[in-house]
């Protein structure tokens, strides 16, 4: 039996009291009012100017006795209303970052419980050894979908003024916006929270129900169990491959509402797929560290090494198809959302190809790093902070706009969210053996070798 090291679970409490008062502070620094972004806007200014900002007053001056009094209104309201997105867009940073952290690790256990029922469907023979790991990183996905369920509800119910994630969710908004108000059928709170709810449970069913049949089967004297967990997870991957790709667009895509791909589901997916496997090899090469799970041997890291490397190409291509037919397009609507990324994006959008296709390229292609432990997690590591600055991606820009960094509330939302992870997932670890005994298949992973 697993044994959560004292020294692991302190880390977990201190990143978890860290990111906590992280975000604390990222919320009470958040301006609360129009004058605090007028002297932010200001201060910017002056910034910028330095040193001719009185030759510029001057000729402004100048300028500004040739304007009539349409032109000064139209300007004064211009700018009210600039100043009232950026308050909006700095409201929201806070909880985009918060958002995008809460997402993304609640998807990386979905992504771990979708290759489980895959290897549950497919009968694989190298792989049983890594269940309980699998198993393990999946306690995680009821915490974080607690969480997450009650942000939506935040967001859906406007119980805090400053959360504008969503604009479809305003009903000024939706009044004066054709595009959205059309979709209005489609997104509307009582039925996004509906569907998120049945998601979560049904994705919460699945991993209680397989869990433990396969606990069960370690005392049983027949497959009875095995079997269950066969037709349970033939049935949970239809209803993951629909609710996946409604889930991509409720809670990712919406965000953007006048935007729309038609691949945005499977790129999602592959994004959190990688960055589940890759728990997958963390956890196991840490526990192998620790002298655990001494049945998995080079080739099973080997293995999950190459589905690091394979998913990794998956996602490049649909990152490239996306964007190389949007962008060959060229259609207003449609190209906005590439346009924003790479102008204002600049560095975490190509800054994630690097990290999630020419880093993972370059070192797993080769056979032999495939099987080294340092190569192994600092790939690793550099695949998982590529796949988080995937979801800032896709999130941030419709929330904070120009207005993003990566500060406190960031990297507090992260180590929060981490801690938590490793919390739960090493607690889960501690309540059954970490093989699973009874599995018609054990036998061949335990000498799985090529």
């Amino acid at each position: 039996m697993y044994t959560f090291s004292s020294k692991l679970k302190t880390f977990s409490f201190v990143l978890m009291a860290v990111g906590l008062l992280g975000i604390g502070y990222g919320f009470l620094t958040a301006p609360k009012d129009i004058q605090e972004v007028e002297k932010l806007l200001a201060a910017e200014t002056h910034e910028g100017h330095g040193e001719s900002k009185h030759e510029v007053s001057t000729s402004s001056a100048e300028a500004h006795t040739e304007i009539s009094k349409s032109d000064e209104a139209k300007e004064a309201a211009e700018h009210k209303e600039h100043v009232a997105h950026v308050l909006t867009q700095l409201q929201n940073k806070p909880w985009a970052a918060l958002y995008v952290a809460c997402i993304f690790f609640m998807l990386i256990a979905m992504g771990v419980l979708a290759f489980y029922a895959i290897q549950q469907v497919a009968q694989a023979g190298w792989s049983p050894v890594l269940f309980r790991v699998m198993q393990g990183i999946t306690a995680y996905l009821p915490v974080g979908s607690v969480i997450f369920f009650v942000i939506l509800i935040i967001c859906g119910l406007h119980i805090f003024p400053s959360n504008s994630l969503f604009i479809w969710l305003d009903p000024e908004v939706v009044a004066h916006d054709k595009i959205i108000a059309n979709k209005s059928g489609y997104l509307n709170f009582p039925f996004w929270i509906v569907r998120a709810a049945i998601f979560l449970a049904g994705w919460n069913l699945y991993r209680y129900f397989s869990r433990k049949n396969c606990i069960d089967q370690d005392a049983a004297s027949d497959n009875l169990s095995y079997k269950k967990n066969f037709n349970i997870s033939a049935g949970f991957l239809v209803f993951f491959i629909v609710t996946e790709s409604i889930m991509s667009w409720d809670w990712i895509m919406s965000i953007d509402p006048h935007w729309s791909s038609t691949l945005f589901g499977w790129y999602v997916f592959a994004s959190f797929f990688v960055s589940g496997i890759t728990m997958i090899t963390m956890v196991t090469l840490y526990l192998k560290s620790r002298g655990f799970l001494e049945n998995v041997n080079t080739s099973h890291i080997h293995d999950l090494a190459k589905f690091m490397f394979g998913i990794s190409v998956f996602w490049t291509y649909l990152w490239f198809s996306q964007f190389m037919l949007i962008w060959y397009a060229n259609i207003p609507e449609e190209i906005t959302y590439f346009v924003t990324r790479i102008q204002l994006y600049n560095l975490p959008f190509f800054g994630a190809v690097v990290m999630n296709f020419v880093f993972p390229i370059l070192i797993l292609v080769n056979t032999d790093f495939k099987r080294i432990t340092w190569i192994l997690v600092m790939a690793g590591v550099v695949i998982l902070l590529g796949h988080y600055i995937d979801f800032f991606n896709m999130i941030m820009p419709g929330t904070v706009g120009d207005r993003w960094f990566i500060g406190v509330s960031e990297i507090a939302s992260v180590l929060f969210f981490l801690g938590l992870f490793i919390y739960v997932v090493f607690t889960a670890l501690t309540k059954a053996p970490l093989l699973p005994k009874r599995n018609p298949y054990i036998e061949e992973s335990k000498h799985f070798h090529y």
